[in-house]
């Protein structure tokens, strides 16, 4: 037993040496790196790299020999000449960047721009060409060639904005441009050449508006948007009418199948339509058709919202009615069939107007309890939808900060007054960014939303989470305020009603 005891004892022993070497050999580093590592983290936070370039080469040489040394156990003299060294080279960093910083501030911001425009992908030569520039002017500001660093900004800021130009022009133009270019390959022009001039003339439209404003971009954009759709229209009117040819099919086959796909729309709207004067009658009805269904609906809404409003004035006639009821049983003693059937209808039409109310008081309850700074309640058919406005997030990312937390709670509270419900989660962008990206971001929020609220919810209810991108607007992108209403989560509620 004792043999046991003195050996778990060594093991505590060698348990706690251990610890202490650690312990020591971390004081020991921190130590000697100490000053170094703040002078480090400072040069780095200057973007010494971009500054002093050679100079903090030379620093992160000496940093990482230093380290070298520290790990493979050689001198402390060793280690400190190494040390020094780099505290040297990286003083003198920092005082280059406080230079270059007044120096290259515009430069900086250019280059700034270019990043942003994504230059180093889609205009990697420009780009290239724009670095070597600015390396050039910071190795003579390393130098204090002043003079000679500040004549060779020109060059490099020319560069970067080349680079973020013709990256704008890729990221707007290149769904376009593929499309061009296919087009071209299978022989489009021949078959319907109106339709890719058109396109081929939208896109050079997109091109003069970049250049003459590369940072207005939103008529760029809906320009580009018209190319693309222009081109694409172009190349399936080539295939369609090159599968005409090939089937050998008249004007008057084409013109049938346009008029059955028309009346397939009409026959939905259970319209009768006819062709012998052309389409404009068929088209004309199937509108009218669809505007008053609109008209119907809306007025429908409005008399949802007077039903809300007015229940409580019809619970007060129906009290009327029960105690005339109630009357009219003490007068005859027993009611005949015909007072039953009333009785029923008035139960009926009470139980009716009652779950009407109650469910027109849980959604004002719930709109009540938002602000108009973080969104708004609305009916839409059987859905009830909470627009958050006030759930944003950094450009980019589906990150959802802690300040949001308590409107999310707000969001819990409300799902839980619906009883059985579905609720899905929807994601929405405005019109900034190419398609493809902003229907990515809005999936992510929508289920970065849609995670979160399942794992803060102590009640298991299935979330659903949809993107939409920016293909449902609902303000004009064209203002900074409708494009922050687009930039949105839309919470949709079905309740089991």
């Amino acid at each position: 037993m004792k043999k046991y005891y003195y050996s778990y004892l060594l093991s505590l022993l060698m348990v706690f040496c251990f610890i202490l070497t650690l312990s020591a050999q971390e004081t020991l580093r921190l130590q000697l790196f100490g000053e170094v590592d703040k002078l480090k983290e400072e040069s780095e936070g200057k973007k010494a790299e971009l500054y002093a370039p050679i100079n903090f080469e030379k620093a992160i040489k000496y940093y990482n020999e230093a380290e070298d040394y520290y790990k493979r156990g050689k001198s402390l003299e060793d280690i400190r000449e190494s040390i020094k060294n780099s505290q040297v080279y990286f003083a003198k960093t920092i005082d280059i960047c406080k230079v270059g910083e007044v120096i290259f501030s515009s430069l900086i911001a250019v280059r700034n721009d270019a990043l942003s425009a994504d230059a180093p992908k889609h205009s990697a030569d420009l780009w290239k060409q724009a670095e070597k520039q600015f390396g050039i002017a910071a190795r003579k500001l390393e130098d204090n060639d002043l003079e000679n660093a500040k004549g060779k900004i020109t060059g490099a800021v020319s560069y970067y904005r080349a680079a973020e130009l013709e990256a704008i022009k890729t990221n707007y133009l290149s769904p376009t441009w593929e499309l061009l270019k296919k087009a071209d390959e299978i022989g489009t022009k021949e078959n319907a050449p109106k339709t890719l001039a058109n396109a081929q003339k939208l896109a050079g439209k997109v091109e003069n508006v970049l250049q003459q404003n590369r940072y207005d971009t939103d008529e760029a954009r809906q320009l580009a948007q018209e190319a693309k759709y222009e081109a694409s229209h172009a190349i399936y009117l080539h295939k369609s009418i090159d599968m005409m040819n090939q089937q050998d099919k008249s004007y008057e086959d084409v013109i049938l199948e346009h008029e059955i796909r028309i009346k397939r729309i009409a026959n939905a709207l259970n319209l009768m339509v006819g062709f012998d004067s052309g389409f404009d009658i068929p088209v004309a009805t199937i509108i009218s058709a669809i505007q008053g269904k609109d008209t119907k609906e809306a007025k429908l809404g409005d008399e949802l919202r007077i039903a809300g409003e007015t229940a409580k004035q019809k619970d007060a006639e129906i009290d009327n009615l029960k105690q005339q009821v109630a009357l009219t049983e003490k007068r005859l003693g027993t009611l005949s069939t015909a007072e039953k059937k009333l009785q029923y209808e008035g139960k009926e039409l009470q139980r009716k107007l009652d779950t009407k109310y109650e469910q027109e008081e849980i959604v004002r309850r719930v709109a009540a309890m938002f602000t108009e700074e973080e969104g708004n309640v609305l009916r839409e058919g059987e859905n009830i939808i909470i627009r958050l406005y006030g759930l944003t997030f950094p450009v980019g990312t589906n990150i959802i900060e802690d300040q949001y937390y308590s409107l999310l709670s707000k969001i819990q509270v409300a799902i839980l007054k619906f009883s059985n419900c579905r609720v899905s989660i929807e994601g929405h962008t405005d019109s900034q960014g190419g398609d493809q990206a902003n229907q990515t971001l809005s999936e992510r929020r929508a289920k970065a939303v849609a995670e979160y609220l399942m794992a803060n919810m102590n009640v298991d209810i299935p979330i659903n989470h949809q993107g939409f991108g920016e293909s449902r607007p609902v303000a004009s992108n064209n203002t900074p305020e409708g494009r922050a209403k687009n930039r949105r989560i839309d919470v949709v509620i079905t309740p089991a009603w």
